[in-house]
């Protein structure tokens, strides 16, 4: 979504850091820059003049100008402005209310309204452990009602049954009421939405609000719509009076303004994103980690917990025992695809790893996209399970057989068991004979670094899948403070690995990524 921002204000900024000093004139004409990059962004002109008044304000100062590394405080003043302009805190959905507390979405046709209520109700029943019921109020669309009772369907969550001929007013009434008979937590109202906006569909929105009395009013806005979104935001604002916005196809390739301006004009927060059409990809919206992710600072508590989330740690457990034996074969390797997958892939990962941002597109370029892995899964799952458990076997004619039944060729075979040879190196290295190998060492002297040293685990690092967000943030702030800044890690002098004595580590080929041959070095 922010790509293409992310590529400007990265430029301009690093035009600014590699200085020694700025003068006036220097934070001027970057601040021009950073106007236009905005602009093009699609945000909306009001906000992009009062951030840029803001940040000009604070950068021109005498303390930054005289500062040891001016470059570095402008960089941080537009963060922080960011931020702020995105709302400082994230506001997750208000369940403090007598049960059941009713939740009213609102928005145009299109917009993801039927989805985003499927997901909410979903994260709301898993996560808070609460029970919900979903009511459809769109009595103008065709078969609305009955999308809401198969998502219900699909996800196990209680919907109003439907009757024939009644009003969206009193279908709000009975669903409030079936809510309080079934011992329901929480009810979801899904309203009818239109075209545009029009005086019809404001009137019967008031008219639900004064019949249901919602606890949340959530606008669910399409971020690919730009500037109209926010005239959308503020129009129902007016009339109807929203506590939160909901984003939509957040994953698409949008400019990313709506979602930035919307919460400078609305003064509402932003509470959820919809990031792929699943059920569960539904995210909080945390305004730093995506200011950070804007700026190119990446976004290593978002990757963690998605890594708690998805990763099963059985079987990551089982897999660590197998590679401190040295044992790493074709169905590890299948096993650590798809667990990248599940966290969004390698362009996912890489938008959250500080500093990585930039190597996304040297990956791309260097023939490494997803659709590489999907190919590598189905050359995999083409072979016997022989085969899976001992490569060495795969000779010309067994090579063929697997080429045909994955739709690829020899070359393609042979690419994989070259990154599975390179990357099974790197695991008897890493799980190897000296004080619990180089694994251990890396982690130990990265703990170290963090006066993290001796918190558990085994490696002198805490375990990260048992912290709670707040913690993790901590975790961030405390690592920086140490010195590992977005883009590297402390001590590296050379690139070596802090505790190892600077060793490359095997199977890298010149810089790149553990068995991802010909992958270009960053510049």
């Amino acid at each position: 979504m922010f790509e293409n921002l992310q590529d400007r204000l990265g430029s301009i900024l690093n035009g600014l850091t590699g200085r020694g000093a700025l003068s006036e004139a220097d934070v001027s004409a970057a601040l021009r820059e950073v106007r236009r990059a905005l602009l093009e962004a699609d945000v909306a002109l009001e906000v992009v003049r009062a951030f840029t008044d803001k940040v000009r304000e604070k950068a021109v100062g005498a303390a930054v100008l005289k500062s040891i590394k001016p470059g570095q405080m402008v960089v941080k003043i537009v963060h922080d402005e960011l931020v702020e302009m995105l709302g400082t805190e994230g506001v997750s959905v208000d369940l403090n209310a007598a049960a059941p507390v009713v939740i009213m979405m609102v928005g145009l046709q299109g917009s993801g309204k039927t989805t985003t209520t499927g997901k909410i109700a979903k994260r709301l029943t898993d996560r808070e452990k609460k029970k919900v019921l979903m009511a459809s109020l769109d009595t103008r669309r065709p078969a609305a009602q009955e999308q809401l009772r198969q998502l219900g369907v699909q996800t196990g969550i209680d919907t109003l049954p439907v009757i024939a001929g009644q009003s969206p007013t009193d279908i709000a009434s009975r669903a409030v009421q079936a809510a309080k008979l079934g011992g329901h937590d929480v009810v979801i109202l899904d309203t009818a939405g239109r075209t545009h906006i029009d005086e019809p569909l404001m009137i019967e929105m008031a008219e639900i609000k004064s019949r249901a009395k919602p606890h949340e009013i959530l606008l669910v806005a399409d971020s690919l719509t730009g500037q109209d979104a926010v005239n959308l935001a503020r129009n129902f604002d007016e009339r109807v009076g929203i506590t939160g916005l909901v984003l939509t196809r957040m994953d698409g390739d949008g400019r990313g303004g709506a979602a930035l301006s919307m919460r400078a004009v609305t003064g509402k927060p932003i509470k959820l994103i919809g990031v792929g059409e699943k059920m569960t990809e539904l995210d909080e919206f945390h305004p730093r980690r995506i200011a950070d992710r804007i700026l190119g600072m990446g976004d290593i508590v978002s990757l963690v917990e998605k890594a708690a989330e998805n990763i099963d740690a059985e079987k990551a457990r089982a897999m660590a025992e197998k590679m401190a034996k040295g044992k790493f074969d074709l169905n590890d390797l299948a096993e650590q695809i798809k667990q990248m997958q599940a966290m969004g892939g390698m362009g996912g990962i890489m938008g959250m790893m500080p500093g990585m941002a930039g190597m996304k597109d040297k990956i791309s370029a260097a023939g490494l996209d997803d659709k590489v892995f999907k190919r590598q899964l189905a050359i995999i799952s083409s072979m016997t399970k022989a085969e899976r458990a001992n490569p060495d076997m795969l000779k010309h004619s067994r090579k063929k057989r697997i080429a045909a039944g994955s739709g690829t060729d020899a070359s393609d075979i042979n690419k994989l068991l070259k990154m599975h040879r390179q990357m099974a190196d790197m695991m008897k290295a890493m799980g190897g004979k000296k004080g619990g190998g180089m694994m251990k060492q890396m982690m130990g002297g990265l703990a170290s670094k963090m006066g993290l040293g001796g918190m558990g685990g085994g490696m002198g690092m805490p375990d990260l899948s048992k912290m709670d967000p707040k913690q993790l943030e901590a975790l961030a702030k405390q690592a920086e403070a140490a010195g590992i800044k977005p883009g590297g890690l402390p001590g590296l002098g050379g690139g070596g690995l802090p505790g190892l004595g600077g060793p490359k580590l095997p199977g890298l080929g010149g810089g790149g990524f553990p068995g991802l041959p010909g992958l270009p070095k960053k510049k």
